[in-house]
């Protein structure tokens, strides 16, 4: 049994990977600034602390009082589209606050320091993606990832503090933050059709992701830091087979029972495709991809109907405007 802190814990993947910790008997403490979560999420046998990442001096009273041995680090804005409109925004919650973690850790000697980054820092690259790429990403959010990422490697080599890095991707499921119109295009077609609103998709919705539910992806992560092997190692994990937005669209709206209404507009600057290579964490974590997209779709849309639709919010602060999607841009301008 270790005392383990989990990073954004109130929000989507943070709270599965809380759970899958405490089903190994490990006491957990959440720290969840409930931006993009909910309390709600929150495991029961969980210890939450209303707080975020960028407060020190929380998050040093918080390391001195429970004298954590691992550090799961869900915590982020993984808006990867908006990011670039709040640089300042994305840089100092997926960054600077990941900073705070680090030096904590190194100085309090965590045993494994586990982040969650995202396939955001490969950019557009050669398919599929592989951790052996050299990444270069397109956004300030994979930017921001990476460079956590680049910090791990160089303190694990400079103070022997041990890391593991994840990179999913378009994941999706139950407890996702369906109201968040920026991010996670599952749980924004949900809401739309809850709400009796057409699907919006940018572009002509023939890009593919490949569609990764939340229980193929929460064990993987909560386990690595019993598999010796996985230590200092960076991961892909995620679904195999890349299906078309269009599809995702169609499969969605049969869950509800209802035509596929779309409405298309301008595309953004995304990669046309993204999806990964997942050999090495079969090799190594023994991780599968085991649920079919239609399955966990009916999994999720079960659980949207039961908690209703959410109001979409707009984000309070856009920094840049230039270029801004118009969609995007309802109460920022």
């Amino acid at each position: 049994m270790a005392n383990i802190l989990v990073t954004g814990g109130a929000g989507f993947i943070g709270s599965h990977v809380a759970d899958c910790l405490l089903e190994r008997n490990h006491r957990i403490v959440v720290l969840d600034d409930l931006s993009g979560g909910f309390e709600d999420n929150v495991p029961k046998r969980a210890t939450f602390v209303s707080g975020s990442i960028l407060d020190q001096a929380l998050l040093k009273k918080l390391y001195e009082e429970y004298a954590f041995d691992y550090v799961f680090h869900l915590a982020a804005y993984a808006a990867e589209g908006l990011s670039h409109f709040i640089k300042h925004f994305n840089y100092e919650n997926n960054l600077i606050g990941s900073i705070n973690l680090i030096n904590l850790s190194i100085n309090h000697r965590i045993k494994c320091f586990v982040f969650t980054s995202s396939i955001a820092v490969y950019g557009k690259t050669q398919l599929p993606m592989r951790e052996d790429m050299i990444p270069v990403p397109e956004d300030s959010y994979g930017i921001a990832k990476l460079a956590v990422e680049q910090d791990l490697k160089v303190s694990h080599d400079m103070f022997g503090m041990p890391y593991i890095i994840f990179r999913p991707h378009n994941v999706y499921g139950e407890r996702q933050n369906i109201g968040d119109k920026y991010r996670n295009v599952v749980g924004i077609f949900m809401n739309q059709m809850m709400q009796g609103q057409p699907m919006t998709i940018f572009g002509d919705g023939n890009q593919k992701r490949a569609f990764s539910y939340i229980s193929d992806v929460a064990p993987v992560i909560a386990g690595a830091i019993d598999v010796p092997a996985a230590y200092n190692q960076v991961f892909n994990v995620g679904a195999d087979i890349p299906y078309t937005v269009n599809y995702l669209a169609n499969e969605s709206a049969k869950m509800f029972g209802v035509a596929a209404n779309i409405k298309y507009l301008d595309r953004r600057n995304e990669a046309d495709e993204a999806y990964s290579d997942h050999e090495k964490a079969r090799r190594v974590l023994r991780a599968e991809s085991k649920t079919f997209l239609a399955e966990g779709l009916a999994r999720m849309a079960k659980w949207a109907k039961m908690h209703g639709a959410r109001k979409s919010k707009d984000f309070s602060n856009i920094e840049v405007l230039t270029n801004l999607p118009p969609s995007w841009a309802t109460s920022n301008k």
